[in-house]
């Protein structure tokens, strides 16, 4: 959420980089200013009128003790009473304006980041690891998991439907092998603390987050009671600290968490609907971080670190792109996206979104902290990003490390996870 403060002092500013975006925004950003100066306007009045109502009072409490009349004086206490009641009225609505409005606003990106409609116009940064060139035509991982029987979407869609997956007997054991292997190099080498929090959670989380109000249409919402499921553990592990101020000494706080996934993806029909790429349910590990803001954007650089670092253990090549204007998330300043080398489709794809939110998800959540040096309260700024979705390195694996034969052999790092075993299938 931006600060409505800085908003009155920097309306250009805000208006640009909203426009940047292309967010459609900046035109509601002068109607927000006028409900601001009409609640400023309301409280200044609201607070002479109580004032005068207080010098009544008492003139009405002498005029009684010396039983003289004080009719008049009560009957304009009873009106500025009623002059109050509306201009409390006002503010009230005013500040529930205010706050949807703001909901709705996304967050400015950073000057760094270049501009652009969409993903066509996102820039590398930096890449890692060739390409392997195969003597044979590379299966997708839809065929080499049928082939190995590691895989069943039939199954999966007479159970649940599209776009649901049952991974079987290696299949199953190589998508935990993922998961203990990511959450072991984030805790033991990259100082994450593992959480395991709650797959429900309610509507201040996700509004907190920034998954509401703007994309409830992408959520799975249980029919009897206030609850989400989670499209990420970005929502449960950033709202852990909500509305509470935490010490500077703390900071930085990292979590890192496995949790499933649970996403409607409405909007992309048709969009890899066969396979494991575009799933309602996926498995995944995330990384949150809490800094004090002036630590935020060195935190970024080390955040992606943190997650190519899988990428570079599992040795498969990959390719780092920071996010145009046009390709932002909602709630982000700026992302770096890691994008994964999947040789039936000769292309990279995204495994990973990594972003810093600044103060912006701090500011809807409530999460504050204490600064050293005068006691002050400050937001601090979030961080999050995937480390990795473990349903698409399961597929870069695949892929990747197929052979001729059918089977795929198992990277090195990954062999201590799957009792030493160096090959799947055949």
């Amino acid at each position: 959420m931006l600060d409505i403060k800085w908003l009155r002092e920097n309306l250009d500013e805000a208006r640009a980089g909203l426009a940047r975006r292309g967010a459609g925004a900046p035109a509601e950003l002068a109607g927000l200013l006028e409900r601001d100066e009409k609640r400023r306007l309301g409280l200044k009045e609201a607070e002479t009128l109580k004032n005068q109502k207080k010098k009544l009072s008492a003139s009405v409490g002498r005029l009684k003790k010396e039983g003289l009349a004080a009719e008049a004086e009560m009957e304009e206490v009873r009106q500025i009473n009623a002059r109050i009641k509306d201009l409390d009225d006002l503010v009230k609505s005013c500040e529930g304006e205010i706050e949807d409005t703001l909901l709705r606003v996304p967050n400015l990106p950073d000057k760094s980041i270049p501009d652009g409609k969409d993903e066509t116009q996102n820039q590398e940064v930096r890449s890692f690891g060739q390409p392997r060139e195969f003597s044979f035509e590379p299966k997708s991982h839809v065929e080499l998991g049928e082939g190995l029987d590691i895989l069943d979407f039939k199954r999966a869609a007479k159970i649940s439907g599209a776009r649901f997956a049952v991974y079987k007997g290696q299949g199953a054991r190589l998508l935990r092998a993922l998961i203990n292997f990511m959450i072991d190099v984030q805790t033991r080498e990259n100082g994450y603390e593992e959480l395991y929090p709650p797959f429900l959670v309610n509507e201040e989380s996700l509004t907190g987050t920034g998954q509401l109000p703007k994309f409830a249409e992408e959520l799975f919402k249980m029919r009897d009671d206030p609850l989400y499921l989670i499209p990420t553990a970005e929502v449960p592990v950033t709202n852990y600290h909500r509305d509470e101020i935490l010490s500077e000494e703390a900071l930085p706080i990292r979590y890192a968490a496995y949790t499933p996934c649970f996403r409607r993806e409405a909007g992309s029909y048709g969009r890899d609907t066969r396979g494991l790429i575009r799933q309602h349910q996926f498995d995944k590990v995330e990384l949150v971080q809490f800094v004090a803001p002036e630590e935020s954007w060195e935190a970024l650089e080390g955040l992606v670190g943190h997650a190519e670092t899988i990428l570079k253990k599992l040795e498969l090549p990959y390719r780092v792109m920071v996010l145009c204007t046009g390709d932002l998330g909602f709630s982000a300043a700026k992302t770096y996206d890691l994008e994964v080398w999947l040789p039936s489709q000769g292309t990279y794809r995204e495994i990973s979104s990594c972003s810093n939110f600044t103060d912006f998800q701090a500011r809807r959540s409530g999460i504050r902290y204490k600064k050293k040096e005068g006691g002050k309260t400050g937001f601090v700024h979030t961080l999050n990003g995937s480390g990795l979705a473990a349903g698409r390195l399961f597929v870069a694996v695949l892929e990747n490390y197929q052979q001729e034969d059918g089977s795929v052999a198992v990277p090195q790092a990954l062999r201590p996870y799957l009792n030493g075993e160096e090959r799947i299938g055949l």
